[in-house]
Order: structure tokens, then C-alpha cells, then sequence
């Protein structure tokens, strides 16, 4: 008889730890005797990969894990694993182990290649991990990782900008690009398992290739992966704005399924606090690279993130990056506040912002923000325009532009008496919009 055991991961964070859990799954799942579920309840082994970035993320995953822990003590629950990984116990590993006992096993960032191993030792199973290379190296099928027409293609690991705020080079390391090919054969392999838009990350993606191959290589990665087969969308994510070259502009411009679009966190605009970040930018230097950004390809979306409440950030700061909000209108934007985390340089810096004083900042950049995008989206009103499917709802449909991220930017409902599935591309006509949204209706099924 046949024997299997039931699995559900938990990812929190960004789109590198989805990537991170996607591998643990699919080494997991090619055992032939795990089975994921969507429920906790019903798991025999529970994994949550956590977030530790900063304070916030920390404490989200110390609740998820004391929440899933809880499994484990009812009386009827077949719980018998609790695994931890992720950011949050690399970072603080030892207090993980001293302060939730309820942990069978704690691991790292760089850990996933002995989760086979972890998983059957606590089952009391002898399983040898399957050698199949990149082949089970993503759960490329399993309804309970991702929309499958979806692909985040973790392109590097690591940093070396080391900007004073930040934790990830503590965390996981100096920056370590993947080969192209072992990339191309990732995103062959999706591509089989229906994906049809690939989302390039890393945690700066305009560096990939230059440890490498010394020098910066996105550009050729980019023209690699959107001239596989069936031409897939690809996006790109997480692009410092000091390392945007104008190759890159010139395949976004030049490549028609290279979604007109580019996420480069500039986090600031007044250049002694980009100083005191340890960033490299300069106001001048991003109104001139937001300039030729526009020029060199007109219909370009544009997202950033930015911080408020950086140590020494005056109100005369502020201002300056209010106006300049004003003055560039991102198509997408988002805000967070300083996060003074232990171990940074920028944790130690004085003339530290108050709590109350970083919310009302961010509040009011919101509040601009939420005026700026809609007037974008009432602009779209009348316009036909492609538009991926992601969930079907009855005969309502929802889906995104090449303008916008999965689960990130803005979607379009709209209606259709058609049978379509997630990941088709039709065109849709643009009746109406809200402050976030677009509605619309189907004019055509085929727009590729």
C-alpha cells in the first residue's frame, strides 16, 4: 500500500521566499510520499518560511509560527512536524530555538537542499532524495503554490549594496547570480507547466551576472527568456536605479513581450539622506534617469518604494520628496516606514524619527499618491488594452495589464461570455475606474 504525508508550507515575505518555498515543495513533493494540503489542520508536517527583514516581519512570522504551533498540542490534530525556516531563523536562529520549543527544526536561508532530509528524519522515514536536477527543483504543478501561468524566477541571491538600513547582506549573503543557463532551463521547464509570464527577482536584479561574468549581464537574460517559446510576458522586479544601464532600457523599449515596465526602489529623493542611506543616487540622477526612462519608451510604468522617517530626515527633507512625488507621478508607488533594526549602521545614527511623526509623513505621501494614480487610471478609460487573466469568477474575469505586478498593482475586472482560462491574453475595453482599479468589458480572445 502506498504510503503519504500530508505537507502545508507557509511562505511569508517578499517574492524570493515565495521562490525559496516553491523549491522546498518541489524537492518535498518528488519524494513520491508527501502530499501538500491547503489546510494546516489536516498536515502531518508543517513548514513555515519566515520573514525577518525588519521588526514588523519578524513578529508577523513569530505569530504565524506560534498560531500553526498550536496544531501540534490538539488533541486530534495529525501534526507531528513543525519546521521553521527563512529569513526570520537565519537571522535569529538561537533565540528561535530558545524561545518557540515547539520547533522540531530550525533552518536557514541556504537550508532548502537538505529539506528532504530534515522531513523524513522527523517522520522516521528513509527516503533518498530525487537527483533530478531543476526538474524538481520548483512545485511546477501543485495548485496549492502559485497561479501556474505565474513564474518568479529568482535570478541571484544576496547584496553588496550594503545600504545602512537594510539587514539582507547579514541575512543571505554577498550576491550571487545564477547561471543564465541553469535559468533558461528553470523557466523551459515553467513554461511546460503552463506559465506564460515570468517575473525576474533578486534583491537587486539590474546587478545579475556581474560576479559572474564581470560585468552586468540583465539585459542578455532578459533577451534569453523573452524569446523562449510562446514568447511568455517577463517583468522585471527589484531594480536599483543606480545600476539601470541603458542596455536594459533598450531591451524593455525594443522586445515587444517585455512587459513596459520596471520596479527600481529609490527609497529617497533628497540626496544627503540617499547619502546617509549609503546610496548612490542623487535627486539630479533620478530625474534624469526617470527622463530617459519616459523618453526611451513612452509607455513605460513606472513603480517605486519609498521611506520615510530615515534618521535625520527634516521636515525641509520631506518637502522635498513630497514635490518631487508631485513632480514625477509614479504609476505605482508604495510607502513604509524606518524600521530601526539592530545591527545596521543606520540604527545607530542619531537625530532617530518618532513613530508618530513617520505615519503622518507616510500617510500624506499616500494620500498624494491615491490622487496621482487615479487620474492615471480615469486616463485609460475608452482604451483597448491587453490584459492577462489571473481568476475567473463565474463569467467574470480578473486580470492585469503588462502594467502591473501579480498581487502587487492594480487588476481589471471584466466580463466576458466566453470560456477563458488563467493565462490567457485577450483584449479588453476599459469602461471605468476607481481610485485603484479598472473595470471592463471583452472584445476579443486573441490578443497575442
Amino acid at each position: 500500500m502506498d504510503i503519504s504525508y500530508s505537507l502545508y508550507l507557509l511562505t511569508l515575505g517578499c517574492d524570493k521566499n515565495r521562490v525559496d518555498g516553491e523549491v522546498m515543495l518541489g524537492r518535498l513533493i518528488s519524494t513520491g510520499v508527501i502530499t501538500p494540503v491547503d489546510d494546516p489542520a489536516s498536515a502531518e508536517v508543517i513548514i513555515v518560511n519566515t520573514c525577518g527583514f525588519i521588526k514588523e516581519a519578524t513578529q508577523e512570522s513569530i505569530d504565524t509560527i506560534l498560531e500553526m504551533a498550536a496544531y501540534k498540542s490538539e488533541s486530534e490534530a495529525p501534526c507531528r512536524a513543525l519546521i521553521i525556516t527563512g529569513c526570520m531563523s537565519e537571522r535569529y536562529r538561537e533565540e528561535t530555538k530558545a524561545e518557540i520549543p515547539e520547533a522540531d527544526a530550525i533552518l536557514g536561508v541556504k537550508d532548502a537542499d537538505t529539506i528532504v532530509e530534515v522531513v523524513t528524519e522527523l517522520l522516521g522515514i528513509e527516503i533518498k532524495p530525487n537527483e533530478n536536477g531543476l526538474a524538481i527543483n520548483r512545485a511546477i504543478s501543485s495548485p496549492y503554490v502559485y497561479n501556474r501561468h505565474i513564474a518568479h524566477i529568482k535570478i541571484a541571491d544576496g547584496c553588496d549594496n550594503n545600504c545602512t538600513y537594510c539587514t539582507i547582506p547579514s541575512i543571505r549573503g554577498a550576491y550571487a547570480s545564477r547561471p543564465l543557463e541553469d535559468i533558461l532551463e528553470e523557466c523551459r521547464l515553467l513554461l511546460d507547466a503552463s506559465a506564460k509570464e515570468f517575473v525576474l527577482v533578486a534583491q537587486d536584479t539590474a546587478l545579475y551576472g556581474m560576479d559572474l561574468y564581470g560585468k552586468p549581464q540583465l539585459h542578455e537574460l532578459i533577451k534569453a527568456i523573452a524569446s523562449l517559446p510562446g514568447q511568455p510576458w517577463v517583468r522585471l522586479m527589484y531594480a536599483y536605479p543606480e545600476h539601470i544601464t541603458r542596455e536594459i532600457i533598450q531591451v524593455i523599449a525594443d522586445t515587444p513581450n517585455v512587459c513596459k515596465y520596471i520596479d527600481m526602489p529609490i527609497q529617497h529623493s533628497e540626496t544627503d539622506i540617499l547619502r546617509r542611506m549609503g546610496r548612490k543616487s542623487t535627486r539630479e540622477g533620478l530625474l534624469d534617469l526617470i527622463k530617459t526612462l519616459r523618453e526611451e519608451i513612452p509607455d513605460i510604468a513606472l513603480r517605486t518604494t519609498l521611506m520615510v522617517g530615515f534618521p535625520g530626515e527634516t521636515p525641509s527633507n520631506f518637502n522635498g520628496l513630497y514635490d518631487f512625488v508631485n513632480e514625477v507621478k509614479f504609476d505605482r508607488l508604495g510607502v513604509f516606514p524606518y524600521s530601526q533594526e539592530e545591527g545596521t549602521p543606520a540604527a545607530l545614527l542619531p537625530k532617530q524619527v518618532g513613530q508618530g511623526t513617520k505615519h503622518t509623513r507616510l500617510e500624506k505621501l499616500m494620500e498624494l499618491q491615491q490622487g496621482i494614480h487615479y487620474e492615471k487610471q480615469q486616463a485609460k478609460i475608452g482604451q483597448t488594452i491587453d490584459v492577462m487573466i489571473d481568476e475567473i469568477r463565474d463569467f467574470d474575469y480578473v486580470g492585469r495589464t503588462k502594467h502591473d505586478a501579480y498581487e502587487v498593482d492594480a487588476v481589471v475586472y471584466f466580463t466576458g461570455d466566453s470560456q477563458l482560462k488563467p493565462g490567457d491574453i485577450v483584449k479588453v475595453k476599459i469602461i471605468g475606474a476607481d481610485e485603484y482599479d479598472l473595470q471592463g468589458v471583452l472584445i476579443n480572445e486573441s490578443a497575442k
